[in-house]
Protein backbone atom coordinates (compact mmCIF):
# COMPACT_ATOMS: atom_id res chain seq x y z
CA UNK A 1 0.00 0.00 0.00
CA UNK A 2 1.26 3.46 -0.84
CA UNK A 3 2.05 5.78 2.47
CA UNK A 4 -0.85 8.91 2.33
CA UNK A 5 0.72 11.95 1.84
CA UNK A 6 -0.07 14.98 3.88
CA UNK A 7 -2.42 16.33 4.95
CA UNK A 8 -2.86 13.63 7.60
CA UNK A 9 -4.41 13.16 10.78
CA UNK A 10 -3.19 10.72 13.63
CA UNK A 11 -4.49 8.82 16.11
CA UNK A 12 -4.12 6.38 18.50
CA UNK A 13 -5.11 2.79 18.33
CA UNK A 14 -6.44 1.54 21.48
CA UNK A 15 -5.03 -1.72 22.96
CA UNK A 16 -6.46 -3.21 25.88
CA UNK A 17 -4.26 -4.60 29.10
CA UNK A 18 -4.92 -7.49 30.87
CA UNK A 19 -7.50 -5.56 32.82
CA UNK A 20 -8.64 -4.19 30.04
CA UNK A 21 -8.04 -0.60 30.19
CA UNK A 22 -7.25 1.60 27.33
CA UNK A 23 -3.19 1.48 26.25
CA UNK A 24 -2.57 4.35 24.89
CA UNK A 25 -5.45 7.30 25.65
CA UNK A 26 -2.70 9.32 27.34
CA UNK A 27 -0.31 9.53 24.39
CA UNK A 28 -0.58 12.53 22.82
CA UNK A 29 -1.63 13.40 19.08
CA UNK A 30 0.21 14.62 16.52
CA UNK A 31 -2.14 16.29 13.70
CA UNK A 32 -1.46 18.42 10.59
CA UNK A 33 -4.80 19.45 9.19
CA UNK A 34 -4.80 21.82 5.57
CA UNK A 35 -7.86 21.05 4.02
CA UNK A 36 -8.81 17.34 3.12
CA UNK A 37 -7.10 15.27 5.42
CA UNK A 38 -5.71 11.91 5.70
CA UNK A 39 -6.78 9.40 8.92
CA UNK A 40 -4.07 7.07 9.77
CA UNK A 41 -3.83 4.89 12.44
CA UNK A 42 -0.43 3.86 14.17
CA UNK A 43 0.25 1.86 17.09
CA UNK A 44 1.34 3.19 20.32
CA UNK A 45 4.79 2.97 20.03
CA UNK A 46 4.85 4.25 16.34
CA UNK A 47 3.30 7.48 17.64
CA UNK A 48 5.32 7.64 20.90
CA UNK A 49 8.52 7.44 18.47
CA UNK A 50 6.65 10.17 15.99
CA UNK A 51 6.44 12.73 18.94
CA UNK A 52 9.90 11.87 20.22
CA UNK A 53 11.00 13.16 16.78
CA UNK A 54 9.42 15.79 16.74
CA UNK A 55 10.03 17.16 19.91
CA UNK A 56 13.84 16.48 19.58
CA UNK A 57 13.93 19.03 16.34
CA UNK A 58 13.26 21.85 18.76
CA UNK A 59 14.27 20.81 21.94
CA UNK A 60 17.53 19.02 21.82
CA UNK A 61 20.86 21.15 22.76
CA UNK A 62 21.37 22.72 20.22
CA UNK A 63 17.83 22.45 18.11
CA UNK A 64 18.30 20.46 14.68
CA UNK A 65 16.90 23.46 12.93
CA UNK A 66 19.21 25.72 15.09
CA UNK A 67 21.89 23.83 13.95
CA UNK A 68 20.63 23.42 10.30
CA UNK A 69 20.47 27.38 10.52
CA UNK A 70 23.96 28.12 11.69
CA UNK A 71 25.00 26.00 8.77
CA UNK A 72 23.25 27.80 6.07
CA UNK A 73 24.39 30.98 7.18
CA UNK A 74 27.67 29.43 7.07
CA UNK A 75 27.15 28.50 3.41
CA UNK A 76 25.76 31.87 2.32
CA UNK A 77 28.62 33.84 4.11
CA UNK A 78 31.18 32.05 2.31
CA UNK A 79 29.82 33.90 -0.83
CA UNK A 80 29.26 37.15 0.71
CA UNK A 81 32.25 38.79 -0.76
CA UNK A 82 31.96 36.66 -4.00
CA UNK A 83 28.37 37.68 -4.47
CA UNK A 84 29.61 41.73 -4.16
CA UNK A 85 32.00 41.56 -6.68
CA UNK A 86 30.51 40.10 -9.35
CA UNK A 87 28.27 42.85 -8.71
CA UNK A 88 30.69 45.38 -9.20
CA UNK A 89 32.43 47.00 -12.64
CA UNK A 90 36.18 45.79 -13.05
CA UNK A 91 36.96 49.68 -12.77
CA UNK A 92 34.82 49.54 -9.09
CA UNK A 93 37.24 46.59 -7.85
CA UNK A 94 40.07 48.07 -9.22
CA UNK A 95 39.48 51.63 -7.00
CA UNK A 96 38.20 49.59 -3.91
CA UNK A 97 41.23 47.40 -4.10
CA UNK A 98 43.62 50.76 -3.95
CA UNK A 99 41.71 52.26 -1.21
CA UNK A 100 41.52 48.81 0.62
CA UNK A 101 46.02 48.82 -0.13
CA UNK A 102 45.79 52.64 1.64
CA UNK A 103 44.46 50.97 4.90
CA UNK A 104 46.71 48.09 4.48
CA UNK A 105 49.77 50.95 4.58
CA UNK A 106 47.80 52.37 7.22
CA UNK A 107 47.57 49.09 9.51
CA UNK A 108 51.18 47.96 8.55
CA UNK A 109 52.69 51.73 9.50
CA UNK A 110 50.51 51.70 13.41
CA UNK A 111 51.76 48.29 13.11
CA UNK A 112 55.01 48.85 13.33
CA UNK A 113 54.88 51.49 16.29
CA UNK A 114 53.75 48.49 18.41
CA UNK A 115 55.57 45.50 17.00
CA UNK A 116 53.04 44.00 15.17
CA UNK A 117 52.19 43.41 11.20
CA UNK A 118 48.36 44.42 11.82
CA UNK A 119 48.19 45.36 7.54
CA UNK A 120 49.08 41.66 7.33
CA UNK A 121 45.41 40.35 5.90
CA UNK A 122 45.07 42.80 3.62
CA UNK A 123 48.16 43.17 2.05
CA UNK A 124 47.41 40.53 -0.74
CA UNK A 125 45.28 43.32 -2.56
CA UNK A 126 46.05 42.75 -6.32
CA UNK A 127 43.28 44.52 -8.45
CA UNK A 128 40.96 42.70 -10.64
CA UNK A 129 41.10 38.53 -9.85
CA UNK A 130 43.65 38.92 -6.91
CA UNK A 131 42.82 38.30 -3.53
CA UNK A 132 41.04 40.81 -1.53
CA UNK A 133 41.16 41.82 2.10
CA UNK A 134 41.09 39.05 4.98
CA UNK A 135 38.51 40.11 6.70
CA UNK A 136 37.85 36.89 7.89
CA UNK A 137 41.17 36.18 8.82
CA UNK A 138 42.06 39.06 10.82
CA UNK A 139 41.02 38.71 14.24
CA UNK A 140 37.87 40.16 14.55
CA UNK A 141 36.34 37.49 17.16
CA UNK A 142 38.28 38.43 19.73
CA UNK A 143 36.77 41.06 22.00
CA UNK A 144 38.38 44.33 21.50
CA UNK A 145 40.46 42.96 18.17
CA UNK A 146 40.68 43.12 15.13
CA UNK A 147 38.68 46.60 12.82
CA UNK A 148 36.65 48.46 15.34
CA UNK A 149 35.85 52.49 15.08
CA UNK A 150 38.74 53.52 16.66
CA UNK A 151 40.70 51.98 14.13
CA UNK A 152 38.79 53.62 11.19
CA UNK A 153 38.79 57.09 13.00
CA UNK A 154 42.40 56.93 13.44
CA UNK A 155 43.01 55.69 9.57
CA UNK A 156 41.14 59.26 8.42
CA UNK A 157 43.32 61.06 10.32
CA UNK A 158 46.18 59.77 9.17
CA UNK A 159 44.84 60.34 5.89
CA UNK A 160 44.66 63.89 6.75
CA UNK A 161 48.12 63.94 8.01
CA UNK A 162 49.49 62.51 5.02
CA UNK A 163 47.98 64.87 2.57
CA UNK A 164 45.03 63.03 0.93
CA UNK A 165 43.08 64.88 -0.91
CA UNK A 166 39.56 64.93 1.11
CA UNK A 167 37.70 63.50 -1.54
CA UNK A 168 40.21 60.76 -1.74
CA UNK A 169 39.64 60.46 2.26
CA UNK A 170 36.17 60.76 1.45
CA UNK A 171 36.07 57.83 -1.20
CA UNK A 172 37.86 55.01 1.12
CA UNK A 173 35.94 56.09 4.34
CA UNK A 174 33.01 54.68 2.50
CA UNK A 175 34.98 51.63 1.05
CA UNK A 176 36.05 50.48 4.25
CA UNK A 177 32.76 50.93 5.66
CA UNK A 178 31.27 48.68 2.78
CA UNK A 179 33.53 46.03 3.55
CA UNK A 180 32.81 46.16 7.50
CA UNK A 181 29.34 45.99 6.26
CA UNK A 182 30.44 42.78 4.70
CA UNK A 183 31.98 40.57 7.29
CA UNK A 184 29.22 41.91 9.79
CA UNK A 185 27.18 39.96 7.45
CA UNK A 186 30.10 37.15 6.92
CA UNK A 187 29.74 36.71 10.68
CA UNK A 188 33.29 38.16 11.36
CA UNK A 189 32.09 41.72 12.91
CA UNK A 190 30.10 42.25 15.57
CA UNK A 191 26.92 44.22 14.74
CA UNK A 192 27.71 46.63 17.61
CA UNK A 193 31.04 47.36 16.41
CA UNK A 194 29.61 48.09 12.53
CA UNK A 195 27.10 50.41 13.78
CA UNK A 196 30.24 52.17 15.67
CA UNK A 197 32.30 52.22 12.95
CA UNK A 198 29.33 53.74 10.36
CA UNK A 199 29.68 56.33 12.93
CA UNK A 200 33.10 57.27 11.58
CA UNK A 201 32.24 60.59 9.17
CA UNK A 202 34.04 62.04 6.20
CA UNK A 203 34.18 65.64 5.12
CA UNK A 204 31.57 68.79 3.78
CA UNK A 205 32.81 70.64 1.06
CA UNK A 206 33.04 73.32 3.80
CA UNK A 207 35.69 71.20 6.23
CA UNK A 208 37.51 70.13 3.69
CA UNK A 209 38.47 73.82 2.81
CA UNK A 210 39.18 73.58 6.29
CA UNK A 211 41.30 71.38 6.67
CA UNK A 212 43.42 72.47 3.73
CA UNK A 213 43.73 74.91 5.46
CA UNK A 214 45.36 74.45 8.29
CA UNK A 215 47.15 71.58 8.09
CA UNK A 216 50.63 71.36 7.29
CA UNK A 217 51.33 68.99 4.72
CA UNK A 218 49.95 70.02 0.91
CA UNK A 219 47.49 67.72 -0.12
CA UNK A 220 48.06 64.65 -2.35
CA UNK A 221 46.64 63.76 -5.60
CA UNK A 222 45.35 67.75 -6.70
CA UNK A 223 43.89 68.68 -9.94
CA UNK A 224 46.07 69.87 -12.44
CA UNK A 225 43.61 71.66 -14.89
CA UNK A 226 44.63 75.11 -13.76
CA UNK A 227 48.79 73.72 -14.91
CA UNK A 228 47.52 71.99 -17.59
CA UNK A 229 46.00 75.11 -18.81
CA UNK A 230 48.98 77.27 -17.86
CA UNK A 231 51.89 75.50 -19.28
CA UNK A 232 50.30 74.09 -22.74
CA UNK A 233 48.44 70.80 -22.96
CA UNK A 234 50.57 67.79 -24.42
CA UNK A 235 48.02 67.53 -27.16
CA UNK A 236 48.65 66.58 -30.94
CA UNK A 237 51.00 69.69 -32.09
CA UNK A 238 53.66 68.76 -29.48
CA UNK A 239 54.00 65.37 -31.32
CA UNK A 240 56.84 64.18 -33.23
CA UNK A 241 55.80 62.78 -36.50
CA UNK A 242 56.52 59.09 -35.99
CA UNK A 243 54.34 56.27 -34.94
CA UNK A 244 54.23 56.47 -31.34
CA UNK A 245 53.77 60.46 -32.20
CA UNK A 246 50.87 60.04 -34.34
CA UNK A 247 49.06 57.45 -31.72
CA UNK A 248 49.86 60.13 -28.78
CA UNK A 249 48.62 62.92 -30.62
CA UNK A 250 45.16 60.90 -30.90
CA UNK A 251 45.07 59.59 -27.41
CA UNK A 252 45.85 63.17 -25.97
CA UNK A 253 42.72 64.61 -28.21
CA UNK A 254 40.41 62.08 -27.23
CA UNK A 255 41.61 62.98 -23.57
CA UNK A 256 41.82 66.68 -23.88
CA UNK A 257 39.01 67.45 -26.47
CA UNK A 258 36.74 65.09 -25.15
CA UNK A 259 36.73 64.41 -21.88
CA UNK A 260 36.56 60.57 -22.32
CA UNK A 261 37.57 58.06 -19.21
CA UNK A 262 40.49 56.54 -19.54
CA UNK A 263 38.47 53.40 -19.54
CA UNK A 264 36.39 54.49 -22.57
CA UNK A 265 39.57 55.07 -24.50
CA UNK A 266 40.70 51.72 -23.89
CA UNK A 267 37.39 50.26 -25.22
CA UNK A 268 37.53 51.78 -28.18
CA UNK A 269 37.57 50.16 -31.59
CA UNK A 270 38.13 50.86 -35.10
CA UNK A 271 34.45 50.83 -36.00
CA UNK A 272 33.52 53.32 -33.66
CA UNK A 273 34.81 55.72 -36.11
CA UNK A 274 33.35 57.67 -38.94
CA UNK A 275 35.86 59.56 -41.19
CA UNK A 276 33.55 60.63 -43.14
CA UNK A 277 31.26 62.25 -41.15
CA UNK A 278 34.38 62.90 -38.77
CA UNK A 279 31.97 61.33 -35.72
CA UNK A 280 33.31 58.58 -33.10
CA UNK A 281 30.19 56.21 -31.19
CA UNK A 282 31.10 54.86 -28.24
CA UNK A 283 29.86 53.08 -24.88
CA UNK A 284 30.50 54.91 -22.06
CA UNK A 285 29.91 51.97 -19.80
CA UNK A 286 29.81 53.98 -16.34
CA UNK A 287 26.66 55.00 -17.12
CA UNK A 288 25.47 52.20 -19.54
CA UNK A 289 25.25 54.54 -22.38
CA UNK A 290 26.05 54.75 -25.85
CA UNK A 291 27.19 58.33 -27.45
CA UNK A 292 28.27 60.18 -30.73
CA UNK A 293 30.73 62.56 -30.37
CA UNK A 294 31.51 65.20 -33.11
CA UNK A 295 34.96 65.34 -33.30
CA UNK A 296 37.37 68.30 -32.51
CA UNK A 297 39.24 69.63 -35.11
CA UNK A 298 42.84 68.64 -33.94
CA UNK A 299 41.48 64.94 -33.05
CA UNK A 300 40.16 64.31 -36.22
CA UNK A 301 43.77 65.52 -38.03
CA UNK A 302 45.22 63.24 -35.63
CA UNK A 303 42.93 60.44 -36.30
CA UNK A 304 43.19 60.92 -39.91
CA UNK A 305 47.31 60.89 -39.99
CA UNK A 306 46.67 57.79 -37.95
CA UNK A 307 44.85 56.00 -39.88
CA UNK A 308 46.22 57.12 -43.50
CA UNK A 309 49.96 56.76 -42.39
CA UNK A 310 49.22 52.71 -41.88
CA UNK A 311 49.78 53.02 -38.01
CA UNK A 312 46.45 51.94 -36.92
CA UNK A 313 45.11 48.48 -37.01
CA UNK A 314 42.91 47.29 -39.53
CA UNK A 315 40.19 46.06 -36.65
CA UNK A 316 39.77 45.82 -33.25
CA UNK A 317 40.97 48.31 -30.55
CA UNK A 318 41.96 52.09 -31.85
CA UNK A 319 45.12 52.07 -29.76
CA UNK A 320 48.25 50.47 -30.24
CA UNK A 321 50.48 49.63 -27.44
CA UNK A 322 54.24 50.80 -27.84
CA UNK A 323 57.71 49.57 -25.84
CA UNK A 324 60.08 51.67 -24.83
CA UNK A 325 62.35 52.11 -27.65
CA UNK A 326 59.07 53.74 -29.48
CA UNK A 327 58.05 50.88 -31.49
CA UNK A 328 54.35 49.91 -31.93
CA UNK A 329 52.80 46.59 -30.61
CA UNK A 330 49.68 45.03 -32.04
CA UNK A 331 47.73 44.76 -28.76
CA UNK A 332 45.69 47.00 -28.01
CA UNK A 333 46.45 49.91 -24.63
CA UNK A 334 45.26 48.81 -21.24
CA UNK A 335 44.22 51.66 -19.01
CA UNK A 336 47.26 51.02 -16.98
CA UNK A 337 49.52 51.74 -20.03
CA UNK A 338 47.61 54.87 -21.36
CA UNK A 339 47.78 55.94 -17.56
CA UNK A 340 51.46 55.42 -17.95
CA UNK A 341 51.93 57.22 -21.26
CA UNK A 342 49.66 59.96 -20.22
CA UNK A 343 52.14 60.37 -17.00
CA UNK A 344 55.53 60.29 -19.24
CA UNK A 345 53.79 62.93 -22.06
CA UNK A 346 53.12 65.31 -18.94
CA UNK A 347 56.37 65.33 -17.77
CA UNK A 348 57.45 66.10 -21.03
CA UNK A 349 55.46 70.18 -20.97
CA UNK A 350 56.78 70.21 -16.83
CA UNK A 351 53.64 68.36 -15.30
CA UNK A 352 54.38 65.84 -12.92
CA UNK A 353 52.05 63.32 -12.26
CA UNK A 354 50.05 63.88 -14.63
CA UNK A 355 46.63 61.50 -15.52
CA UNK A 356 43.79 60.77 -17.33
CA UNK A 357 41.42 62.12 -15.40
CA UNK A 358 43.27 65.46 -14.98
CA UNK A 359 42.55 65.37 -18.72
CA UNK A 360 38.68 64.81 -18.29
CA UNK A 361 38.94 68.06 -15.13
CA UNK A 362 40.87 70.00 -17.86
CA UNK A 363 38.05 69.51 -20.43
CA UNK A 364 35.16 69.94 -18.01
CA UNK A 365 36.93 73.30 -16.21
CA UNK A 366 37.36 74.41 -19.76
CA UNK A 367 33.66 74.09 -21.08
CA UNK A 368 31.84 74.72 -18.12
CA UNK A 369 32.01 78.60 -18.85
CA UNK A 370 31.06 77.77 -22.73
CA UNK A 371 28.08 75.39 -22.59
CA UNK A 372 25.13 75.16 -20.51
CA UNK A 373 25.42 72.53 -17.28
CA UNK A 374 22.82 69.91 -18.72
CA UNK A 375 24.48 70.21 -21.94
CA UNK A 376 27.97 69.30 -20.05
CA UNK A 377 26.53 66.65 -18.07
CA UNK A 378 25.26 65.16 -21.21
CA UNK A 379 28.57 65.56 -22.90
CA UNK A 380 30.88 64.76 -20.42
CA UNK A 381 28.63 60.77 -19.84
CA UNK A 382 27.45 62.28 -16.39
CA UNK A 383 24.17 59.89 -15.05
CA UNK A 384 23.26 63.22 -12.87
CA UNK A 385 24.25 66.97 -12.70
CA UNK A 386 25.81 66.62 -9.26
CA UNK A 387 29.82 66.65 -10.60
CA UNK A 388 28.85 69.16 -13.47
CA UNK A 389 27.59 71.58 -10.91
CA UNK A 390 30.61 71.49 -8.97
CA UNK A 391 32.44 72.51 -12.21
CA UNK A 392 30.36 75.15 -12.40
CA UNK A 393 30.50 76.38 -8.86
CA UNK A 394 34.02 76.45 -8.86
CA UNK A 395 33.82 78.40 -12.01
CA UNK A 396 31.64 80.78 -10.84
CA UNK A 397 31.95 84.81 -10.47
CA UNK A 398 29.52 85.77 -7.74
CA UNK A 399 29.56 89.50 -10.10
CA UNK A 400 29.18 87.79 -12.96
CA UNK A 401 27.90 91.13 -15.17
CA UNK A 402 28.10 93.69 -12.39
CA UNK A 403 31.07 95.05 -12.60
Amino acid sequence: MDPPQPPYHFAVQPAHSANGAREGAALPALSHHSGVSHDLTLEPHALARHNRYERELVTQNPPVLVVAGQVANEQAAQGVFADYLSRKADNTIRRQAADLARFAAFLNQAGEEVGLPLGAALGGVRGVGGSLPGWSRTPMRKPGGGVTWGLIEAFRNWMVAQGDAVGSINVRLSTVKAYAKLATKAGVLSAEELAMIRTVAGYAHKEARRIDERRETSRRGSKKAGAVHQQGRPGSEAQPDTPQGRRDALLMGLLLDHGLRVGEVARLQMSDFDLKAGEMRFLRPKVDKVQTHKLSADTLRALHAWMESGDAPRNGSLLRGSRKGGALTNAGMSERSITDRVRVLGEEVGLEGLSAHDCRHYWATYWVRKVDVLRLQEAGGWSSLAMPRRYVEDSEIANEGMA
